[in-house]
């Protein structure tokens, strides 16, 4: 009993982790820059995740997953970086997260696509949910509003954009891995084809020299660490641990990354901002609620064991 609480402590453990990258993300990237300090980032997270995780044998995955799965891992994590490292101040960054997590919903609308079996009726609706949160959000004070929503978004297309396109590649990536990784996880060298990417685009880009100093090295080691140890103590949690309870928990991530991100960039967010929040985790809860597994069977936690 001792044992299978330890290993659901570290699959939360896990959950907290992930939800400060965010934050931590962002304040890297305005002191190295949105490229540079994106390369650094997960440069550093791929020599922990050797270090406490390992690098298995290329030859162990199938082609296609190291193809097409690292494709999807590394074009989402470099949408993301960007989107946080290229918003207009730290507020919109936080936005950015907020849109991220429109993924747990769009992976169950993906996987609902592609499948011939029934769906409660009562799918849409959340999935609509999930939408009008990230909306809300990015409206402002003024509640729902298109036309306050389209200013706020041709104030940063570029971020909006990145931050929209990975949450579906995240969502393509959760239904094309559970098929072709057979159980198996490149994470590691997914997260070393990152850092190359990026190296090879901060290489290309107009970007100055990066300046240092001991705060933005201790900076960089905590979202390695958030990155890094994110995966290693989640890789402990679904070895043993309460996988149904570690699967509600992370739909819970839009809240504990709000506020974890919120305290990390020392701003403040309206009432209309946490509103718009809770209405992204509400509808994540209900698509996982509506289309989990019968009690009989294994709860399907496989998006909670892929996203962050």
């Amino acid at each position: 009993m001792i044992s299978h609480h330890k290993y659901t402590l570290a699959g939360c453990v896990a959950i907290l982790l992930w939800s400060t990258i965010v934050g931590l993300i962002r304040n890297v990237t305005e002191q190295l820059g949105p490229i540079g300090g994106a390369a650094m980032i997960y440069t550093v997270s791929s020599v922990l995740l050797i270090v406490f995780v390992g690098a298995p044998k290329l030859k162990s995955f199938s082609t296609k997953y190291l193809i097409l799965g690292g494709f999807l891992f590394v074009s989402y994590e470099i949408c993301l970086s960007l989107a946080l490292g290229m918003a207009n101040d730290r507020i919109q960054a936080v936005e950015m997260g907020v849109i991220n997590y429109l993924w747990p919903c769009l992976t169950v609308l993906l996987a609902v696509l592609v499948s011939n079996k029934p769906v409660n009726k009562l799918l849409y609706p959340a999935l609509a949910l999930s939408f009008v949160g990230v909306a809300w959000t990015v409206s402002g004070d003024q509640g729902l509003s298109a036309a306050q929503l389209m200013a706020n978004v041709q104030t940063n297309p570029i971020s909006y954009t990145l931050a929209l396109t990975g949450a579906f590649l995240w969502a393509v990536y959760c239904n094309i891995t559970r098929r072709l990784a057979d159980g198996k996880n490149a994470i590691t060298w997914f997260f070393i084809a990152t850092a190359l990417a990026l190296w090879v685009k901060y290489c290309f880009s107009s970007e100055p020299p990066m300046t240092w100093n001991v705060g933005v090295g201790v900076d960089l080691l905590l979202v390695a660490i958030a990155m890094g140890g994110g995966y290693a103590f989640w890789n402990i949690g679904i070895i043993g641990g309460n996988m149904i309870f570690l699967a509600t928990m992370s739909y819970f991530t839009p809240v504990f990354s709000t506020f974890l991100s919120a305290m990390i960039l020392d701003i403040e967010l309206t009432t209309s901002f946490w509103q718009g929040v809770i209405m992204v985790t509400v509808a994540s809860l209900l698509c996982w609620w509506l289309t989990r597994d019968k009690p009989q069977s294994s709860p399907d936690t496989e998006l909670a064991e892929e996203g962050v």
